[in-house]
Formats: structure tokens, C-alpha cells, sequence
């Protein structure tokens, strides 16, 4: 159907209603005086106008001429004042309304019904005047004064707004496909069917009683109105409308023809009076409807937010746990299936390199390459900021293919972002399982797991997590068990887990310095079984995991501590070594911390000597000499930790400003067998001499090691041969008196 075909098919589907209106309003609601109650046709060309345009008018003027000429023969000279009245009111309330009020033609709300209302009065206010004008130039009147004919006209056109408009938007608007009821459990069809047998029952019981009790004719109409909420509180705004429109028609024509305990009205007030109850029986449920489901959009909207990705409209991780878990209810038996994870390679490039709106964009094109991937039942999330989740149907081989399909798919992706063409790949951790065997917690760490693995295998693969697959099984297992060490770091950090250990790093010649010298060593205590872990078995996940900076702030935050309380402890220091990560040296906001704690610190900043690895500092020689120039400024020392492990030392001895060389245990422990390792020792403490640095041993065990680095002229010693790390309160015991002891001491 082509657009003036459309078009004019509108034109008479409106005129034929409003004709339609106009007739059974003459009919059924006219008194023997000729009042009428309601007039219908008003409430449709306004809702016509307020939908589709005040510029649709002459559908109105054509049928009130065929009205006039057909129906509801008038007298010549009336009939202009009739098109007038009907045009120019109903064109004066939409336009008011689309002008001011837009929201309401379109929103169902208690804010759009008052608008509604309030363009509906300007119709019933304009209209009135003009129509009752024409009666008096045209003597229809009679001997009856105006101002009945104008509370009756006036009244009629406000009736048929309330009673009509509603109903007629919504089937108008329905119809364009610009509203849709609510995905929303509303009254199935058993209950509106008996909603229907009441309203008849009641209605039929409304004329009974009504005529043997017609004084109570006001209270019985509460019997209707009772329907009416029933119907505005659990139908589709459409039928619960309709429904209104039923009962008001069926009040008002009581009223009409003085049935069901209404008294046919005598005067203009009565009529008034009649009229102004129909309206607000009518508006009631009318405000109610809107209300209701406005209501119910606002919750809905809330739902939506709460499980949609509003990037890309999927659902979010929770939705994807909520529908995986409804899937895995509704399918009970051993069923083969996949959950797959799958996250951006190299992510974070796009985002720094092309803006973060950039990476948005990509993120919306590959949700739209994913969404052809689920078969009917297979559920697609985006779990996180460039995550996204697949629970797949099939056994291990068919969604293996289908991943690496989709891996290969997403590598031939190409989009145009201003200057830059984005392309990406992604990693896939897939687990396959069998319905029933496995909870959605599981599977999902699972996964989660899988795809780690691929990406630090290179990504741009799928990693399959299953006992078919050995080899991938093993990555998983440590990934996951790596991650589990992320979570006991964490707790342990929260709830302070780790231990204190000092030691000795002693002179092999006489010291300038009689004060105690030792490095900070620290132990998680593990609460599950009472143990203390040492660094090997938590510092790789600490690293791995980002968790690195926080323990160095953490045990460094503690020893301050712990000798700011024992001033006598503090008295005693000579050198305090302490481990920091690599991390923590490339972190500008650890710099910063560590500025302000050392600055607020009752410890003197030259007794601290902060080590820090040969290969953390040869990754970024130019932050990491910044790092050290700025603590040094402070007063702080620094050694140069695993020396002589990393490639090419000696180059940039220049460029790290260090104090000690901390020569690493590998060489020190072969000296009596390795003419290597000795030559090595050897080299470093000739180096060290030269630059004027001192140089420290560790992994010093026997007494014979111990005189063999002292001719090497090795400043400083540390290992078994002198003490075993023991815990800091025993380390100093006898000397770490706390402040409070020590005045009661005194």
C-alpha cells in the first residue's frame, strides 16, 4: 500500500467513525429535551489530532457536513457554526498539547493524562460558544435561554474527551506501532471473561434495584466503578480502557433514559450535576490506568537497567547467571553443553591509543558479530568492560569448531575510527560440560580461568578447560589455583595476615656504624591451617595479580610502625632493608605514599635502605632512576638487589644511583667450586670499589664462604652462617621496649 492509498484509507476510516459516533449519540443519548450527555465524535478528533497532526482537520469538517446532510439534518446557516465548533476546538486542544505537552501524545503517565485533561477542557470551553452562537442566529433554540444549551454542549464535548480520547490514542498509536503494552504478566483471558459476565451481572442488577430504590441510584453506580478499578488495575491499558468506555457508556445512557435509579434531569443544573458525576466516575480509572502503568514502566526500566548492558543492550553478568541457571533448571538430564568466556585481546591499547570511545565502538561492533553466534536457546552476555559470555548446546568437538570459527571471524574485523582502522582478535576459555554435573559458580571460574590461560598463551586461541585435554587442564588448574592465591592475598591484606621476620646483614670488616643492620622479611599466616608461608609461595600471585604494590605499602606501613612504638628499637637501627616490586617502583601513587609516610615517620629516613631487583629496574631504567633519585632525596638508601643476574649489568651502573650492590646468592653459594661464580664475586666488588658503593653477599651458609668473600673485599654478609630470619619482636628482644614499658620501668 502506497502512501496516498494509506492516506486516504485513513481519512475514511475517521470520518466513518466519527459519523458512527455522532449517530449512536443521537440515539441512546438524548433525553426527551433533546440533552445530550456525551458526544463522542469530540473525543475522537481530538485523539486524531493529537496523534496524527492538527493538519488531519478536514476529516472532521467533511463528516460533520455528512452528519448534517445525512444523519442529523440541520438548518443550512447552522451547519458552518457546526464545522466551526468542532474544528476549531478540537485543533485548538491538540495543538495546545503538541505544542507544550508533546510528552503526552505518545507517554502514558499521570503527567500526560492532566495534560490530556487540560487540552481536552480548551476543546470543551472553545467549542461550546461557537455551536451555541449558530443555535441563536439560527432561532434552534426556541424560548430556552443559552447558558443550558451552553453547560449541555460544553458538557457533552468534556464527556466524550474523558471517555473517548483515551481509548482512541492508544488503538491509533497502536496501530502506527508507536505503543506496545508492557512486557508485563498482565489478566489472561479466564479473568477478563469474568470480569466481562460481572460488569453484566452488575449492569443488570444496577436497573433492577435501581427502579424498585431509585434514591440510591448514586450509590449503586459505586457497584460499575468497583468494576471499572478492577479492570484498570490488572488489564493492558487498551483493554482497561475499552473497559471504561463500556461502563461510562452504559452510566451515561442510564442517566439518558432515566433508567437503573436515575431520574431523567429537568434543568440545567441537574444536568450539570448528572454530567459532573458521569465525568469523574469516568476520570477515575481514566488517572488510574495511566498511573498503574506508569508504574509498572518504572519498575520494568529498572529491571532492564539492572541485568542490560546499555552499550550494547545485551544482558549483563547478571542476567547471564540468572537465565543460565533457569536454563539448567528447565533441563533436567545428562544434556551436553559449553560455557564460553571471551575477552578482547590487547584491549587496553585500543582505549589509550584511539580513545575511549573508540573502544566503545569496537566493543558495539564484536557484540554485533556475536549476536549471530547463539543457536534458539544458547544465552550471549557481556559480563564485564570487553568480556562477553556464551552458554552453548553441543558436545566438546562441535562447540570447539564453533569457537574457533568465531576466533577467526573477529581477526578479519575492520572499523573505521577516524584516522585509525580498529582491528582486534579475542581469547576464548571454553568448559564443557554435561548438564546437572556442575553449578554456574564453578563453571564460571572455570572459564574464566581457560581464557587467562589463552591470553597468556598469546591469545587469539580458545583454551578448552576439560580431562580430554590434559595439557590445557594443567594451565587451567594452576591458573585457577594462581587466582585462588589472589583472593587469600586479598583477605590476608584486609585482615592483616602477615608476619614480621628480621635478618642479620652483618660487616665483614669493621663498620662505620655499631647499629643493628638487617632486612625486613615477611610470612603469611595462613588461618586454614595455622602455617607460615613464605615469600615463594605468595609473591609470584602478589605479582601476577596486581597486588604487589599494596603488600609492599603494607609491610612497609607495618615495620614504620612497629619502631615508631619502641623508640629504643629505633635507637638501636642501623640499616632497615625492604623489599619493594617492581611494581610499586613504576607506581606514582605508591611514590606518593611513600613521600608522605616517611615524611610523617618518627624513623630516620637514612636508616632505610629500600632494594629493589636488577630485572624490575632494567625494565625502565628512566622511572626507575627517577623513583630513586626522589626517595634519595629524602634521606634514603638503595641497593641493587639479585645483582648480577640480569643482561648486561655493568652498562648502567651509571644511569641507577644505588648505595649497595647485593651480589645474588646463586654466585656466592658456588664460590668453593665455580671459578665463574668466583671471578663473578670478584668483578662485583672491584666494580663497586671503583664507583665507590658498597656490596652485600647473601646466601651465605659456611664460615669458609664467609672468609673467602671478606678477601674478596665484600663489604657485607648475610645468610645462615650469621642467623636464621626469626620474627621482629624476638629479633630485638631485650632492647624493643615500648614506650609505655618503658616508663614503667623508669
Amino acid at each position: 500500500m502506497n502512501g496516498r492509498t494509506a492516506i486516504a484509507l485513513r481519512f475514511a476510516v475517521l470520518t466513518l467513525l466519527y459519523l458512527s459516533g455522532a449517530a449512536l449519540a443521537d440515539r441512546f443519548i438524548v433525553g426527551p429535551e433533546q440533552m445530550t450527555l456525551i458526544w463522542a465524535p469530540a473525543g475522537l478528533a481530538y485523539a486524531a489530532l493529537l496523534v496524527y497532526g492538527v493538519a488531519w482537520w478536514p476529516f472532521i469538517a467533511v463528516a460533520v457536513l455528512l452528519l448534517h446532510l445525512t444523519l442529523s439534518p440541520a438548518a443550512p446557516g447552522f451547519i458552518p457554526f457546526s464545522i466551526s465548533a468542532n474544528v476549531v476546538s478540537a485543533v485548538a486542544g491538540a495543538w495546545l498539547v503538541r505544542r507544550y505537552a508533546s510528552f503526552a501524545t505518545t507517554e502514558l503517565s499521570i503527567r500526560s493524562g492532566f495534560a490530556l485533561l487540560v487540552g481536552g477542557l480548551v476543546q470543551a470551553c472553545l467549542g461550546a460558544p461557537i455551536g451555541v452562537a449558530g443555535l441563536l442566529a439560527n432561532g434552534m433554540l426556541g424560548h430556552d435561554p443559552a447558558m443550558p444549551a451552553l453547560a449541555r454542549w460544553l458538557m457533552g464535548d468534556l464527556f466524550g474527551v474523558i471517555s473517548v480520547s483515551p481509548l482512541a490514542m492508544l488503538v491509533m498509536l497502536r496501530a502506527d506501532g508507536r505503543h506496545r503494552d508492557l512486557n508485563y504478566t498482565y489478566a489472561r483471558w479466564p479473568e477478563k471473561i469474568l470480569w466481562s459476565l460481572g460488569t453484566g451481572a452488575t449492569l443488570a442488577l444496577l436497573i433492577v434495584l435501581g427502579e424498585g430504590s431509585p434514591n440510591y441510584a448514586l450509590g449503586l453506580a459505586c457497584i460499575p466503578l468497583a468494576m471499572s478499578l478492577w479492570s484498570a488495575l490488572r488489564f493492558e491499558p487498551t483493554y482497561a480502557t475499552l473497559a471504561n468506555l463500556i461502563l461510562a457508556q452504559a452510566i451515561v445512557t442510564f442517566a439518558g433514559l432515566g433508567i437503573g435509579g436515575f431520574t431523567l434531569p429537568g434543568t440545567a443544573l441537574d444536568s450539570s450535576i448528572v454530567v459532573l458525576f458521569i465525568c469523574t466516575f469516568t476520570l477515575m480509572p481514566q488517572l488510574l490506568v495511566a498511573a498503574v502503568h506508569q508504574n509498572r514502566a518504572s519498575t520494568l526500566n529498572m529491571v532492564r537497567r539492572a541485568t542490560t548492558d546499555p552499550l550494547t543492550q545485551l544482558p549483563n553478568r547478571t542476567a547471564f547467571e540468572q537465565r543460565s541457571q533457569q536454563f539448567f533448571a528447565a533441563h533436567d538430564g545428562d544434556r551436553p553443553m559449553a560455557m564460553a568466556y571471551i575477552d578482547l585481546d590487547q584491549f587496553k591499547i585500543v582505549n589509550d591509543i584511539a580513545s575511549h570511545a573508540a573502544g566503545d565502538e569496537l566493543v558495539r561492533v564484536l557484540a554485533g558479530t556475536l549476536r549471530g553466534v547463539p543457536e534458539t536457546g544458547e544465552i550471549l552476555a557481556r559480563i564485564g568492560g570487553d568480556e562477553f559470555g556464551l552458554l552453548l548446546l553441543g558436545d566438546a568437538q562441535s562447540v570447539q569448531q564453533r569457537m574457533q570459527g568465531l576466533c577467526e571471524h573477529v581477526t578479519e574485523l575492520r572499523v573505521p575510527w577516524g584516522e585509525h582502522v580498529l582491528s582486534t582478535s579475542i581469547s576464548i576459555g571454553l568448559v564443557p560440560f554435561h548438564n546437572g554435573q556442575h553449578g554456574f559458580a564453578q563453571l564460571f571460574a572455570q572459564a574464566d580461568a581457560a581464557c587467562f590461560t589463552a591470553k597468556e598463551l598469546g591469545g587469539n586461541r580458545v583454551q578448552t578447560a576439560a580431562p580430554e585435554n590434559p595439557d590445557d587442564g594443567s594451565a587451567v588448574r594452576t591458573r585457577t589455583a594462581a587466582m585462588h592465591w589472589a583472593m587469600r592475598l586479598n583477605a590476608a591484606l584486609d585482615n592483616d595476615h602477615f608476619r614480621l621476620y628480621c635478618q642479620s646483614i652483618v660487616a665483614l670488616r669493621a663498620p662505620a656504624d655499631r647499629g643493628r643492620h638487617f632486612e625486613v622479611l615477611v610470612r603469611m599466616h595462613s588461618p586454614q591451617d595455622g602455617r607460615l608461608l613464605l615469600p615463594g609461595e605468595f609473591i609470584p600471585a602478589a605479582e601476577r595479580f596486581h597486588l604487589a604494590s599494596r603488600l609492599d605499602q603494607h609491610v612497609l606501613d607495618r615495620t614504620l610502625a612497629w619502631l615508631e612504638s619502641r623508640p629504643r628499637a629505633a635507637a638501636a637501627l642501623g640499616s632497615c632493608s625492604i623489599n619493594l616490586a617492581a611494581a610499586s617502583v613504576n607506581s606514582v601513587d605508591f611514590e606518593r605514599y611513600l613521600q608522605r609516610r616517611i615524611a610523617t615517620s618518627s624513623v630516620t629516613p637514612s636508616k632505610l635502605c629500600f632494594e629493589l631487583t636488577e630485572t624490575s629496574a632494567v625494565r625502565d631504567l628512566a622511572r626507575a632512576q627517577r623513583f630513586i633519585e626522589t626517595v634519595r632525596d629524602m634521606g634514603c638508601r638503595f641497593a641493587l638487589d639479585d645483582f648480577g643476574t640480569g643482561f648486561c649489568s655493568f652498562a648502567y651502573l651509571h644511569t641507577l644511583d644505588v648505595d649497595y650492590f647485593k651480589i645474588d646468592g646463586s654466585f656466592v653459594q658456588r664460590l668453593a667450586d665455580s671459578p665463574l661464580a668466583l671471578q663473578i664475586v670478584r668483578s662485583i666488588a672491584d666494580i663497586a670499589r671503583v664507583m665507590h658503593k658498597q656490596t652485600v653477599a647473601e646466601c651465605v651458609e659456611t664460615p669458609a664462604i664467609r672468609e673467602r668473600l671478606a678477601k674478596l673485599g665484600v663489604d657485607y654478609a648475610q645468610g645462615f652462617a650469621f642467623d636464621e630470619p626469626m620474627p621482629i619482636d624476638d629479633y630485638f628482644a631485650g632492647i624493643a621496649l615500648d614506650v609505655r614499658d618503658a616508663a614503667a620501668t623508669a
